[in-house]
């Protein structure tokens, strides 16, 4: 089991990572940055709003059921992925990833490993 900063030393070494942020979508704190803390500090709380939203939306059109793996921002030189972490509700894992360094699919499957072996 790996603690947050573990894990997020963890987060950045995935191909193109340019940052990683563990957040907490209840109160829209990071719990722990790692990269540019002030940038990431913002998107976790902008993160916030756009999680409560999606999950907002999931209820409302009667898939209440489903679980929200991850949400994919894609900018013209980075991706943003949002993971809700199943197993520890409330809190999220937010990667900044460049676009032309990194490999989507293998980021998010880094990303549930890291979510596998986080202990808060």
């Amino acid at each position: 089991m790996a603690g947050i900063e573990t894990s997020l030393k963890d987060a950045m070494s995935i191909d193109g990572a340019l940052g990683a942020a563990l957040g907490d979508y209840t109160s829209g704190m990071a719990l722990g940055t790692a990269g540019p803390a002030e940038t990431l500090s913002v998107a976790a709380a902008a993160t916030t709003d756009i999680l409560r939203a999606e999950m907002r939306a999931l209820e409302l059109a009667g898939q209440g059921d489903q679980t929200l793996e991850d949400i994919l921002i894609s900018l013209t030189g980075q991706y943003h992925l949002i993971r809700p972490l199943t197993r520890h509700p409330g809190l999220f894992l937010y990667l900044m990833l460049d676009r032309n360094r990194s490999n989507l699919a293998m980021a998010r499957h880094h990303s549930r490993r890291i979510e596998a072996d986080l202990e808060v």
